[in-house]
């Protein structure tokens, strides 16, 4: 049952208002989402919503933001610039995969672009700078002889973050796993496979 809109002042914040957006998003996918949809779910009126948020695709370039600046930010801390590049790749897949559990509904949605407006088009060209940084960590520590050589780097990095990407479909928060043990299996798979 939808809940009465809400007069006067609104009742969420920013955060809250783009958590509910997100999970609308993920649910219904972005292109179906209408802001009255958003404004149900919030129980708030359209204009409501547009006190936090001018528009549709300010709310998505805002949640892209959440999951790309994470992701992002891992290879800007320490243990993604010093240090062998393999252990750097290790710190870098091992962030991602906490990154993702985090960031959960961000990430997911940031993953099932379709790259059908302009907000899109910017995220996945961010998205493929990221992937660009990691091939080529995966590439200097085949240089350094640290890694494979026998496999492409890009193709290489296109399945670890293939099988990271997958934790999507399937990691449910409640579950027994968390962040720390899927990153070890992540790495635990990836050194058998790459001699990591």
């Amino acid at each position: 049952m939808p809940v009465s809109p809400r007069r006067g002042r609104p009742g969420y914040d920013r955060e809250e208002v783009l958590e509910i957006a997100v999970r609308a998003f993920n649910e219904f996918g972005y292109d179906a989402t209408s802001m009255g949809t958003l404004a149900e779910r919030l129980g708030l009126s359209k204009s409501a919503v547009y006190h936090h948020f001018a528009s549709k695709e300010q709310l998505l370039d805002a949640a892209l933001d959440q999951g790309l600046g994470a992701l992002e930010g891992v290879l800007t801390e320490a243990g993604a610039r010093e240090g062998t590049p393999a252990a750097r790749l290790r710190f870098v897949l091992d962030r991602a995969v906490h990154v993702l559990v985090e960031r959960l509904p961000y990430v997911t949605l940031l993953l099932r672009l379709r790259g059908n407006t302009p907000v899109e088009r910017a995220a996945l060209e961010r998205r493929r700078e990221f992937d660009r940084a990691v091939t080529a960590l995966v590439r200097e520590a085949q240089d350094a002889g640290e890694l494979r050589s026998d496999i492409d780097a890009r193709v290489a990095e296109r399945l670890l973050f293939g099988m990271i990407n997958s934790i999507v479909e399937w990691y449910r928060p409640e579950g027994p796993e968390d962040a720390g043990a899927l990153a070890r299996d992540v790495l635990a798979v990836a050194a058998d496979g790459l001699s990591l």
